[in-house]
């Protein structure tokens, strides 16, 4: 797997939402093993810009109940990201 394969793999999918967005962030969703380092360098290689710096959370899942089952939805991660220069377009 090449690295500009690897950046695919780690950037899953933006998040689009007022707050994530604020003050020019940037927030994604990446898998729960990747590191800032990788989230860095997969963001710039993927929309040439420059990164200032990139902040992660783990987002707890959420309690369902459907009839009689009880569950969780899975644990992700969440990668909010500061560009130096330049803006992403997301939409």
């Amino acid at each position: 797997m090449t690295s500009l394969d690897r950046s695919y793999h780690l950037i899953r999918r933006p998040i689009v939402t007022e707050k994530a967005m604020e003050r020019g962030n940037y927030a994604f969703r990446v898998p729960r093993d990747a590191n800032k380092v990788e989230i860095r360098q997969a963001i710039e290689r993927l929309f040439e810009v420059k990164v200032k710096s990139v902040n992660t959370l783990t987002v707890k899942g959420k309690w369902k109940i459907r009839g009689r089952t009880i569950g969780r939805t899975q644990d992700w991660k969440k990668a909010v990201v500061v560009l130096k220069e330049g803006t992403i377009d997301v939409l």
